[in-house]
């Protein structure tokens, strides 16, 4: 697909962010001093000084990571970004470079044992995170998923500390291949709880958002047929859900909701400009691009459809926002970077063009990385 008029519009009307991350990752040509310059840029938006200011003297960034804003009446986290995990996603988004010190201690803090013991241990639950925090790896739900994939958002994926995670996260996806149903993994309570969903042990093998992210986010795990083998776990997951399915882990005598591949416990669905369906589709689709599976994973092949049909004749990517259905999980009521939105890069989207800078920017990334971008 054509895209110089989209990168013209975004050279000529994006914020910092985008301009620095097409120009450093998808046009690669950024000279030092506009580099610096964009960066320094970046280091005086709201957000990143902000995020400054929850620092503390051993590295650490915020309070927990994917942790609760409030215990019993007392607030934890001022904002959102005040948490762990949002942190790592600010970083990420912004593409901070792994060099650079907020970034480097951070990195130590969640790797010193006493640091990251000490960080779980304010309230009660988090003291059982940290306790526990490797039960359920495989399956989906425990603390050290979200540590390993902040690591590997931030540019330590690849690191001997992060690799061997990389592994379980190949082995979750290959898992479920020999399945044609989640009722041949799952069991059914006998409980007559609200929630009553059916279950897997902890031990089961099975993929989650953060099994996708940390593979992303690295090269270590990168050959030919480790590529081929998401690729098809990728469709095979879609083939096999069918509606929505909510499942639960079972760690100890506890269930617990797993961090979903898809927030909806859905098939994952290809980009379209009409429906919003779920609260961070895009940034699922941007992450299955990375892993390089190009147009051999089907919601990647029609999501290339979907963007084309939704460009308009100045390269701008639009989308039905006036649409009722589609209100609920519109990206302008993003702000935060939390675990359960889309990525936002633009500052104020007050300013003229800037939800349309975050679209199209995502358009061009996407079309990027999978081979489909033609920027003359």
């Amino acid at each position: 697909m054509k895209l110089s008029k989209s990168i013209d519009f975004l050279l000529e009307n994006a914020g910092p962010v985008i301009q620095y991350r097409l120009q450093k990752e998808i046009l690669c040509n950024l000279k030092k001093t506009e580099e610096e310059n964009l960066l320094d840029q970046i280091y005086q938006t709201p957000h990143f000084k902000l995020l400054k200011s929850y620092i503390k003297p051993n590295g650490y960034i915020g309070s927990g990571a994917h942790s609760w804003d409030n215990w019993r009446g007392v607030i934890l986290h001022e904002t959102p970004l005040q948490d762990g995990e949002a942190v790592a996603r600010l970083l990420s988004y912004f593409a901070i470079p792994k060099t650079h010190p907020i970034i480097m201690n951070f990195v130590a803090a969640m790797r010193d044992e006493n640091t990251l013991q000490n960080e779980f241990s304010y309230i009660p639950p988090e003291v059982e995170r940290y306790n526990n925090r490797f039960r359920g790896i495989s399956s989906g739900f425990c603390l050290m998923i979200i540590i390993y994939t902040m690591q590997a958002m931030l540019g330590f994926g690849d690191d001997e500390y992060v690799r061997p995670f990389q592994s379980i996260a190949l082995e979750a996806f290959e898992s479920i291949l020999p399945f044609s149903s989640l009722n041949e993994i799952t069991k059914i309570r006998k409980s007559k709880a609200k929630y009553n969903y059916p279950y897997i042990e902890e031990s089961a093998s099975f993929p989650c958002q953060y099994h996708l992210e940390v593979l992303a986010y690295t090269n270590a795990w990168r050959t030919p047929e480790n590529i081929v083998l998401l690729a098809n776990a990728l469709n095979h997951y879609n083939e096999i859900l069918h509606g929505v399915n909510p499942i639960h882990v079972k760690i100890g005598s506890k269930y617990y909701a797993p961090f979903p591949l898809n927030m909806s416990y859905s098939p994952i669905r290809p980009f379209s400009a009409e429906i919003i369906d779920s609260i961070s589709y895009r940034r699922l689709l941007t992450e299955i691009a990375m892993l390089g599976v190009g147009e051999s994973v089907k919601v990647i092949k029609d999501s290339i459809v979907g963007i084309e049909n939704a460009m308009d004749d100045d390269g701008i990517l639009k989308m039905r926002f006036d649409l009722p259905h589609n209100k609920r999980y519109s990206p302008k009521h993003i702000d935060y970077p939390t675990p359960y939105a889309d990525v936002r890069l633009e500052t104020d989207y007050k300013r003229k063009y800037a939800l349309e800078c975050d679209l199209t920017f995502w358009a061009v990334q996407f079309l990027y990385l999978c081979g489909a971008a033609d920027f003359h």
